[in-house]
């Protein structure tokens, strides 16, 4: 069996995070190199691997997790000024951690294209 990723880690209490949300579907915390002055990752609680791995049951799991995404971005007074969300899928996508996860991102100008 594979090992489990950070965020399964942080998710089982083994690695603390800087929590700015949690209910019983999704977590979301500071990312550890942030790459803006708000970036914050948001993670089901369900290990889904990324959005290749997403099936017609996990319709209202991202429907949620969306909502949650606009919610923090409000909390941490993002909306005027707008930010981005980005979700990596696959190596080749500049995923690094093969659980699905949602970059929050604002508080700078976020210039197209990115990187």
């Amino acid at each position: 069996m594979s090992e489990p990723t950070i965020f399964k880690r942080i998710l089982d209490g083994e690695i603390p995070a800087d929590v700015v949300y949690e209910d019983d579907q999704c977590l979301a915390f500071h990312d550890v190199a942030p790459q803006a002055p708000v970036h914050i990752l948001v993670i089901p609680k369900k290990e889904i691997v990324s959005i290749e791995h997403l099936s017609e049951e996990d319709e209202q799991l991202v429907g949620h997790i969306f909502l949650v995404i606009q919610k923090i971005a409000r909390d941490q007074g993002l909306a005027n000024d707008g930010y981005r969300v980005i979700c990596n899928c696959g190596k080749g996508g500049g995923q690094t951690v093969f659980h699905l996860h949602y970059h929050l991102m604002g508080g700078r100008d976020l210039p197209w294209p990115p990187g």
